[in-house]
């Protein structure tokens, strides 16, 4: 048998930073009861809302892991988990702010130059700045390697031409971090020639599609890049180190509490709901909310270890993998439990339910299909 950990060692006791949690919950109680936002379902990928972001920021609950000097909080991963965990938990609107500060100050502080990291990393604190993701393609899944956007070195810089999709937010950002190939294909090194640079959204040769969901709502976008040009000041990192790039930065958006409690703000109303018998709840909402909890213990390991510096893709990916199957079942269990036709159950609750169920078939598909990770996962345990 295999004994390989895939998963790293725990974070110190979660109650060390109580006080922290107490915070927040308060702030998002008050915010709750002064109408300042309503619970809602996948609100950190659906709901954007920069001032209540700035209202976070004001408190120091943006950029709280980018250093001092570059205007940030100087504090932990762990601590920033706690935070996030509650505004997830809480079905806070924080799409503005997100991804910017999940993954972009991340990236910026481990492989920026010393410029962007100044001009970007004040701005993310200040929720002043806006990011996307250029990575997804058509056509390619969560085939990263197979992309097609290519970048071609000029004077001064690189021509980007390609399409990116999936992108959410690009009509609201500022920036997006595009992987491109920077050399032609190799059959036998299909990781190899890629690159990221740091693309202007409003740059000439940008163009911005919406792509509008089922539910009506519009955050996915289509971004078309026709020769846009890319000052040499805007590579981040390395020519050719793209893919190392981009699987460390997926640490970051795969293994956060949004993979698990898109629709914590549902399970917790069906709770209430069957407490009030409005419902018919079982044995569900214990075993959905054990899950949960395991998830949370995995989450803030993985917290625990990009606090480290240690390596955590592949235990990123089996969060993810579990996290959004938790998401979905909560939507289905809630869904079959719902009598549409009772009185009772009409209004709030059922709007949560309607708009997890229409947004489920995304869970599984973002940051990774469920058949990619259960590669990733294999492949860690020497399973293929």
């Amino acid at each position: 048998m295999n004994s390989k950990r895939l998963l790293p060692r725990a974070v110190d006791d979660p109650g060390d930073n109580a006080g922290l949690r107490d915070e927040v919950r308060t702030f998002l109680r008050k915010s709750r009861e002064a109408g300042v936002f309503m619970p809602g379902v996948d609100t950190w990928l659906t709901e954007w809302n920069p001032e209540f972001s700035r209202r976070l920021a004001d408190r120091g609950w943006v950029g709280m892991t980018i250093p001092t000097e570059y205007g940030g909080h100087g504090r932990s991963h762990v601590e920033r988990f706690v935070v996030t965990e509650e505004l997830l938990a809480g079905g806070a609107p924080v799409a503005a702010h997100w991804i910017a500060d999940r993954q972009i100050a991340p990236s910026l502080l481990r492989f920026g130059t010393e410029e962007q990291k100044q001009r970007y990393l004040p701005a993310i604190a200040k929720v002043e700045c806006f990011f996307g993701i250029g990575m997804s393609e058509p056509d390619s899944g969560s085939d990263l390697a197979s992309v097609r956007t290519k970048a071609v070195q000029v004077d001064g810089g690189w021509r980007v031409t390609g399409t990116k999709v999936w992108t959410s937010g690009a009509h609201h950002a500022d920036a997006f971090f595009a992987l491109a190939r920077t050399s032609p294909k190799d059959s036998a090194a299909r990781h190899a020639g890629l690159s990221q640079f740091i693309v202007d959204l409003r740059s000439e040769g940008v163009e911005v599609r919406p792509i509008v969901s089922m539910t009506g709502s519009h955050h996915f976008n289509e971004v078309v890049m026709d020769d846009v040009f890319v000052p040499d000041s805007m590579v981040l990192g390395g020519i050719g180190d793209g893919w190392r790039q981009v699987t460390s930065e997926l640490a970051y958006e795969r293994s956060g509490p949004e993979r698990f409690l898109s629709t914590f703000a549902l399970i917790s109303e069906t709770a209430e709901q069957a407490a009030a018998g409005r419902i018919s709840g079982d044995g569900g909402i214990g075993r959905l909310m054990a899950r949960i909890t395991g998830l949370h213990h995995m989450s803030s390991a993985v917290a625990g270890a990009l606090q480290r510096g240690e390596r955590a893709d592949s235990a990123a990916a089996a969060v993810k993998l579990l996290g959004t199957t938790t998401e979905g079942d909560i939507a289905e269990y809630a869904d079959l439990l719902l009598d549409r036709d009772a009185e009772p159950t009409a209004g709030r609750y059922r709007e949560l339910v309607d708009r997890a169920v229409l947004q489920r078939p995304g869970f599984t598909l973002r940051g990774g299909t469920t058949e990619i990770l259960e590669g990733v996962v294999a492949r860690e345990l020497g399973l293929r």
